[in-house]
C-alpha cells in the first residue's frame, strides 16, 4: 500500500529511502536493526506481509508499530503498550529562544548518551540510536546533563527525537533551546522536521507549538513483544 503521506507511516517510509542501510527485512516488511531501533513495519496489510513483520520480532525488546492508519499486527504477538500520540511538523521556527552553549556529540559520547537516555526515557534508545542522525548536547564540568538529535528520515522530513535533560538540570529551558538548534538545522537543509509526542501530554505539545511545531496528524504507537 502507497501511504498518502510519507509520514503516514514514518518507518516504512525511512526505511524504504534515505535509512535503507539500517534496514532487516525485505520488501514484505523492514525493521531497524536492533542496535539503533525498536521501529518496524509491514509493506502492507496482506497476511504475507504481516507474517513477514512477525518474522523480524528478533529483539528482547520487541518492535515499534508507528502507524497512522489501522493496520494488523503480527501473528500471536503479544501487545506490551499502545499509546496515541500526535505528529507534529514544523516547516519554520517561531523567532526568539534560549541561547546556550552546546556542542557536537559524536562517537565518543555515545556511551554517556544511552545513559542519559535510560535514566530520563525520552523514548526507545539503543546502543546505536546516536548514529541515526546529528546530536547535539550541553556539559555540565564535562558531563552531558542536556541533548537532542535526530532519528528516523523519511525523504523530505528528519524527525526530532532523543529529546531530554538530566533531572538535576530540568527547568533551565536546555531541551527547547536544543531542540530550537535542531530542528533550525532540519530546515536549513531543506527539509521539514517533525516529531511524536504522546497525546496525553497536553503541556508537551503546547511547548513544541511555542517553538513552530502544529500537529499533523494522530498515530498509534504500539510495542510487541513475541509470544511466549
Amino acid at each position: 500500500m502507497s501511504p498518502s503521506h510519507p509520514l503516514d507511516r514514518p518507518v516504512w517510509s525511512a526505511l524504504t529511502s534515505r535509512q535503507a542501510s539500517l534496514a532487516l527485512g525485505d520488501e514484505r516488511a523492514l525493521r531497524f536493526d536492533p542496535i539503533y531501533a525498536l521501529f518496524a513495519a509491514a509493506a502492507d496489510a496482506s497476511a504475507e506481509s504481516t507474517a513477514a513483520l512477525g518474522a523480524l520480532n528478533i529483539s528482547p525488546n520487541g518492535m515499534g508499530l508507528v502507524e497512522a492508519g489501522v493496520m494488523p499486527l503480527p501473528p500471536d504477538a503479544v501487545v506490551r503498550a499502545q499509546a496515541s500520540c500526535v505528529q507534529m511538523v514544523a516547516s519554520s521556527l517561531t523567532p526568539g529562544g534560549k541561547t546556550v552553549a552546546f556542542e557536537p556529540l559524536g562517537e565518543a559520547d555515545g556511551a554517556e548518551m544511552l545513559a542519559l537516555a535510560t535514566l530520563t526515557v525520552p523514548g526507545p534508545f539503543f546502543e546505536k540510536t546516536h548514529r541515526l542522525g546529528d546530536f547535539i548536547g550541553i556539559k555540565h564540568d564535562g558531563r552531558l546533563v542536556a541533548m537532542a538529535g535526530e532519528r528516523m528520515k523519511p525523504h523530505g522530513f528528519t524527525e526530532v527525537s532523543g529529546v531530554c535533560t538530566h533531572p538535576d538540570f530540568r527547568g533551565l529551558g536546555y531541551a527547547g533551546a536544543l531542540m530550537r538548534i535542531v530542528t533550525q538545522r532540519i530546515l536549513e537543509s531543506g527539509e521539514q522536521a517533525f516529531l511524536h509526542v504522546y497525546a496525553a501530554h497536553s503541556a508537551t505539545i503546547a511547548l513544541y507549538e511555542t517553538l513552530g511545531f502544529r500537529v499533523r496528524t494522530t498515530v498509534t504507537y504500539t510495542v510487541v513483544d513475541r509470544p511466549a
